[in-house]
Parts: structure tokens; C-alpha cells; sequence
């Protein structure tokens, strides 16, 4: 069962990566942003490969592996680059709920394509979690950017589908890889992908605008990121994808809590309801 381990590794290390982004990406560009913490993520993951020795097993990879890290890559990309929108122009506390709710329409595609078992209590928890995140993301006081209109939750709710699409093409293509050579792999695809947009959208001309502390902060989530992804895809490895992925979605407690105290965003009654709706649902899986 050290797949729950991991998992819960995953949402502690992408709680803590959305509240560095956020830091990070407050003066720069989202897009930019992504492709340069995406560069940690690649350094780092390739580095747990070289430790942990299996750049050997390179040439042993089966061509429908590759395939599907490279779908699952291409998803992770887009999933990051609305991810990272949105946090860029809505609260966190708002954003990440709307991301988390990928949680439900991961599980219905695991049931459908991988065929794991979709039990009663299966279903409660995704009532529960549903109702959790709609809960979450009703209006209340507008702040900061927040306020400035409804373009966070269009960047949200993509960053929610491409992540149910990263879940379930990188169950398919890490079940014959080394997870860390997986992870490090698929890192290569959502790089190139990210780059690509930077140069189409010309934002490569603001890389010198980027003052210290934004990158100190990009950094730091790189590396945050890069952690939550060998955990993830360690226990996405052996454990299913309908409980793996809730786990990690867990990370939304992380990041609530830091919001609160580093960016003094706070729940209202309501919000702190579907909090622990989510909570509870999630928790039900583990039963």
C-alpha cells in the first residue's frame, strides 16, 4: 500500500506548488512563467532518474508507452497553461477548487477506459466532491483581480479537463516504465509545449522583466512541482487511478491553508462547507 503514500506525497507537494506559483507568477506572465519553472521540473526529474539508475531501461520502453506519456504530457501543458491563467487573474481559493473538480470526471473515465470498478461508495464520494466544489466556487466578495471579471473560471474549468486527460493517458502510458523515467519523459513533451506558446505569444521579449523575487518563487515551485509528479506517477504506477487522483486533489487543504496565511484570501461559511464536502468525499474512497 505505499501507493497511499505517495499519493498523499502528491498533494502536499502540489498544494505548496500552487501558492509558490501564485507568488511567482504576480508580476510575470503565465505562459512564461510555466516554461521556466517547467525547466526545474525537467532538470529535477531527470536527476532522480540518473539516481535511481534507470536511464537503462531507456530503449526497453514499448512504443504505446511513449505514446501515451507524450498525450499525457501534451495534456499536463495545457492543463498548466490554464492553470496558471487563472490563478494569474482569479483568487486561489476559487481557482483551485474549480482544478480539484477534475477529481469526478476522473473517475467516470476510469470506469469507462480503464474499467475500475464504480461502486455505490464510489459514487457518494463523487456527490460529495461535486457538491464540494460548486459549493467553493459560489460568488462571494469580490477581490483584487478576482473582481475584474468571469475569465479566471473559463482558464479554470480547461486546467480541470486537461488534468482528468493527464490522469488518465499517463495510467496507460507509465504502467510499463520506471515511474521517475515516465515522469522525466513526459516533462520533455509539456516543455517543448510550453515553449512553443511562449514564442508564438512573443512573451520570450519579458524574460528580463522578471525581478528576484518572482524568480526565486518560480524556482522553488519548480521544484515543488517537480516532487508532486514522482510521487504521483509512483503511485499512479501501482495504485488506481479513481483513489490515486482524489488523494492528490487533496493538495486544495494545502493550498487553502497557505492562501489564508501567506495571501490572506479566506473562505466564507459556504466555501468551508464544500471544503469539507470535498474532504469527506475524498476520505470515503480510502474506506
Amino acid at each position: 500500500m505505499m501507493w497511499i503514500v505517495f499519493a498523499f506525497g502528491s498533494a502536499l507537494f502540489a498544494g505548496l506548488t500552487s501558492i509558490l506559483a501564485k507568488c511567482g507568477i504576480r508580476n510575470t506572465d503565465s505562459s512564461l512563467a510555466t516554461a521556466l519553472r517547467t525547466i526545474v521540473v525537467l532538470i529535477f526529474s531527470w536527476c532522480m532518474v540518473f539516481l535511481a539508475g534507470s536511464q537503462n531501461t531507456l530503449a526497453d520502453i514499448p512504443p504505446r508507452s511513449l505514446l501515451f506519456l507524450a498525450l499525457s504530457g501534451l495534456a499536463t501543458g495545457a492543463s498548466w497553461l490554464c492553470y496558471f491563467k487563472a490563478l494569474q487573474l482569479g483568487d486561489v481559493n476559487k481557482v483551485t477548487p474549480i482544478d480539484k473538480s477534475s477529481t469526478v470526471l476522473t473517475m467516470l473515465l476510469a470506469f469507462l477506459f480503464l474499467h475500475e470498478g464504480l461502486t455505490p461508495l464510489k459514487v457518494l464520494a463523487m456527490v460529495l466532491i461535486g457538491a464540494g466544489t460548486l459549493l467553493m466556487i459560489q460568488k462571494r466578495e469580490h477581490t483584487g483581480a478576482a473582481a475584474s471579471g468571469k475569465a479566471w473560471l473559463f482558464y479554470a474549468v480547461g486546467s480541470a479537463v486537461f488534468a482528468s486527460l493527464t490522469s488518465i493517458l499517463g495510467k496507460i502510458g507509465i504502467e510499463q516504465v520506471e515511474s521517475n523515467l515516465g515522469t522525466a519523459l513526459r516533462t520533455i513533451v509539456v516543455l517543448i509545449m510550453a515553449w512553443v506558446v511562449v514564442f508564438v505569444t512573443g512573451k520570450q521579449r519579458e524574460i528580463g522583466k522578471i525581478d528576484r523575487k518572482s524568480w526565486v518563487f518560480l524556482l522553488l515551485s519548480g521544484l515543488a512541482t517537480g516532487g508532486s509528479w514522482l510521487c504521483y506517477y509512483r503511485a499512479l504506477q501501482t495504485g488506481p487511478a479513481s483513489v490515486v487522483v482524489p488523494i492528490d486533489k487533496l493538495s486544495i487543504l494545502v493550498t487553502i491553508a497557505f492562501s489564508s496565511l501567506v495571501l490572506h484570501e479566506h473562505l466564507s461559511k459556504k466555501a468551508a462547507v464544500g471544503l469539507a464536502a470535498i474532504v469527506a468525499g475524498t476520505l470515503l474512497l480510502l474506506v
